[in-house]
């Protein structure tokens, strides 16, 4: 094949990438319920590398946004199932092997549990360790796979050992000496994760990525502060004889100081003696069975 013909080539297929983008864009506002595994055509990665000469950063910003665009779609139908989101974020990372933001967002997309994402740990973990040998020298990826390791796996050690690592980073943040400590000392303990979920918030650099920690630190509150509400509750029960009707019951027995409020401001709702939050949705990330 010539470098002419091979030239037209790439342009043709990035012509029809970004024609099908919108296509399949105004595709799924039209019809909500189709499966975008059903319409959407992938070629394996190598195949779509080969093939862009020269515009392999154009075509990994196309399916980027084609990933964001997906998981969108899905996330706001509720869907359980995310079957083209690893292979599409596989396509953008090879296409573009230090386009970041493509691994942290997309290990944050297949990490968490439906329908907030795809719960594919696996996955998750694969791809952010192919983030982490194509940019050995950002700390922030080293971050993201602690975290994967720590929440979803449950495996502290390993994630100790990823914190130290991105320690050794030049110019990486002090405080990942401090989690890889407290991986070592107290992990699983919601004191952890809070701290954790703060330090997220806190390096985070993207409005999206900082409003995601800032969701699971807020879940992680709010179940730390029932559980410490229900203890009063419980205890105003074995005194009183009866559940409280309203929180001024326990300022009353001085059990409170004021009518306690969650972490975005309103009253925690309480009735028939159980503690809940007023709106659920606000807090994704809770742990199942404590409201």
């Amino acid at each position: 094949m010539s470098r002419a013909t091979t030239t037209w080539t790439a342009i043709l297929l990035i012509a029809s990438l970004i024609a099908s983008f919108f296509v399949l864009q105004h595709k799924e506002a039209a019809y909500p319920s189709t499966s975008m595994e059903d319409v959407l055509f992938m070629p394996s990665p190598q195949v779509v590398k080969r093939a862009s000469i020269g515009y392999s950063g154009l075509l990994a910003d196309i399916y980027w946004m084609r990933v964001v665009q997906y998981f969108g779609g899905k996330h706001q139908r509720g869907s359980m199932e995310y079957k083209a989101l690893a292979p599409l974020l596989e396509i953008a990372t090879t296409l573009d092997p230090h386009l970041v933001i493509a691994y942290e967002w997309g290990a944050t997309f297949l990490d968490q549990p439906p329908p907030s994402g795809a719960g594919d740990d696996q996955a998750a973990v694969a791809l952010i360790r192919k983030g982490i040998a194509n940019n050995p020298n950002n700390w922030h990826l080293y971050v993201t796979l602690g975290f994967i390791q720590y929440e979803s796996e449950h495996n502290y050690l390993a994630a100790a050992k990823t914190f130290e690592e991105g320690s050794k980073v030049p110019n990486a943040n002090p405080s990942l000496k401090v989690m890889a400590a407290k991986m070592l000392t107290d992990a699983g303990s919601l004191d952890t994760a809070l701290y954790l979920w703060g330090n997220i918030y806190e390096q985070a650099t993207d409005k999206s990525l900082k409003q995601n920690a800032l969701q699971h630190f807020e879940s992680l509150k709010v179940d730390q502060q029932i559980a410490q509400l229900q203890a009063l509750v419980d205890r105003f029960r074995q005194n009183a004889g009866h559940n409280p009707q309203s929180w001024s019951e326990l300022v009353g027995a001085r059990l409170l100081r004021a009518t306690p409020l969650d972490p975005q401001g309103f009253p925690y709702v309480l009735s028939g003696g159980k503690v809940s939050v007023a709106d659920p949705k606000s807090f994704p990330f809770r742990n199942e069975g404590k409201q």
